[in-house]
C-alpha cells in the first residue's frame, strides 16, 4: 500500500525547523533509512505562491494564494510504500518533522 505523509506546520514550527541544525541532515538520513519504501519526497512552495483552480458551471476561476486561510499549512510530502498502516505510522513517528510540526498519514485509494 502507498501512504502519503503530509508534512504540515505553522509559522512557529517552520522557525523551529530552521533553527534546528540537525533538521535537514536528519531529514536526509530519514529518507535514506526508508530505502526502497520511499517513492518520492519533496517540499512545497509557500501558500502565498499557490494558485487555486475552480471550475464551476463551465467557468474556470483562478485565484492567487490558498483556497482558505489556515494557521497550519502543508509544507511538503513523502510518499512511501508499506505493507501496513502501522509501518507507515512508524515511519512518520521517526520523521524529523514530527519534532516540530505535524505529519498527517493517509493511504492512497486503490
Amino acid at each position: 500500500m502507498k501512504f502519503l505523509l503530509l508534512i504540515c506546520g505553522d509559522q512557529q514550527a517552520h522557525k523551529a525547523m530552521l533553527a534546528d541544525p540537525d533538521f535537514l541532515p536528519d531529514c536526509k538520513a530519514w529518507a535514506r533509512a526508508q530505502g526502497d519504501r520511499l517513492v518520492q519526497t519533496g517540499g512545497l512552495e509557500a501558500p502565498a505562491e499557490a494558485t487555486t483552480v475552480r471550475a464551476r458551471d463551465g467557468e474556470v476561476l483562478l485565484s492567487d494564494g490558498p483556497f482558505v486561510e489556515a494557521k497550519e499549512v502543508v509544507a511538503g510530502f513523502s510518499l512511501i510504500e508499506c505493507a501496513t498502516r502501522e509501518q507507515a505510522l512508524e515511519a512518520a513517528m521517526v520523521h524529523p518533522v514530527a519534532r516540530h510540526g505535524t505529519i498527517e498519514v493517509r493511504a492512497l485509494l486503490p
